[in-house]
């Protein structure tokens, strides 16, 4: 496929950032849009914008911020839930394609806040399916998770396990996604693609992620809580392996009848959770004391991907978890040590 112009969503996030860069590495135009919420300190979403090339502006200068940027990379702060702005920004921008990673993220989160979960999730997404029917986008990708696998029993998971059983709000309205999405499919012949990513990790990762609050307890001396004492496992994968993968299904939408389709994104090769924390503490040089704890709800055991489908495209995770705890650990380093300001790598 020959795309010009991009829009990303949740494009001051973690994976919308990497996305971002690297389709500007490629020679796309990309338009970045994001409400720049306060789920985590908004400071680290600034940051990675400064990193894209935008200018560095203090907190107060980007509050007012509505639209920036000229070149190569524009960003727009928008709420995906403004039925009324959404579809007049679409009309106006006229991208090629959506990669929409913005959503309300976090399982935990979801067990107090559930609401937050269908504005952004549920009505939200409507409104970004609706946009790209009326704008006839080309091809429209969005990010689903490894959480709608649940407790599924077979491993490694694959796309077409039964999903029917999510233990939590979050991985609910990831499901819903994929179901709402195959309907805009069916009905009106838009090729989407449902992107389940597993346990994603590296430089300029949210606070709230498992890495980040590992290194800040061990960089602080606190202690870690496992929980169902420590018998966990996750599919672990680092960031430009995700990105690598986003990029491989933008080329390859589904253009059948029924151009739907559901690919995972992930390492294949499930790490235990202390394992991963052993590689956190020989890249940091410090150990820090663990906390057996029970399972926590809308929690599961264990996530491992199986990436036959997305290997047919010419996927391949490249990257071992200590290659990339290493270079995770140099960002945080550097990132914390020049007091949250941009230090990108």
């Amino acid at each position: 496929m020959q795309y010009k112009k991009i829009l990303v969503t949740g494009a001051a996030g973690f994976i919308g950032f990497h996305v971002c860069r690297l389709l500007l590495e490629q020679g796309l135009r990309v338009v970045g849009l994001d409400n720049i919420n306060d789920y985590y300190d908004p400071q680290l979403k600034y940051a990675r914008l400064q990193a894209l090339g935008l200018a560095q502006r203090d907190a107060k200068q980007w509050n007012s911020v509505v639209a920036v940027g000229d070149g190569a990379f524009r960003f727009i702060r928008m709420n995906i839930e403004d039925r009324a702005a959404l579809p007049a920004f679409f009309a106006a921008e006229k991208c090629d394609a959506v990669i929409h990673l913005a959503a309300q993220a976090g399982v935990r989160h979801s067990l107090k806040h559930p609401e937050a979960y269908v504005d952004s999730n549920i009505v939200g997404f409507l409104n970004v399916l609706e946009c790209c029917r009326q704008q006839a986008v080309q091809h429209l990708l969005y990010a689903s998770s490894s959480s709608v696998y649940g407790e599924n029993a077979k491993v490694p998971f694959a796309e077409d396990d039964c999903v029917d059983y999510p233990v939590s709000i979050y991985a609910a309205t990831k499901k819903a996604n994929e179901l709402m999405a195959h309907s805009y499919s069916h009905l009106f012949q838009l090729p989407t693609t449902g992107l389940r990513f597993f346990t994603v990790y590296g430089p300029w990762g949210r606070p709230d992620m498992a890495p980040m609050l590992f290194a800040s307890a061990i960089a602080e001396g606190r202690e870690i809580h496992l929980f169902n004492h420590g018998e966990m496992s996750r599919d672990f994968t680092y960031i430009d392996d995700i990105c690598q993968g986003i990029y491989l299904a933008l080329q390859h939408p589904q253009l059948a009848e029924n151009p739907y389709q559901i690919l995972n994104v992930g390492n294949g090769k499930p790490v235990q959770l202390a394992d991963f924390i052993a590689a956190l503490e020989s890249a940091m040089g410090k150990t820090t004391r663990k906390k057996m704890l029970p399972m926590q709800v809308g929690e599961v055991p264990r996530t491992w991907a199986d990436t036959s489908k997305l290997a047919a495209l010419g996927y391949a995770s490249k990257t071992l978890v200590p290659v990339g705890v290493q270079r995770f650990v140099d960002w945080y380093r550097g990132y914390n040590a020049n007091g949250g300001e941009d230090c990108s790598q």
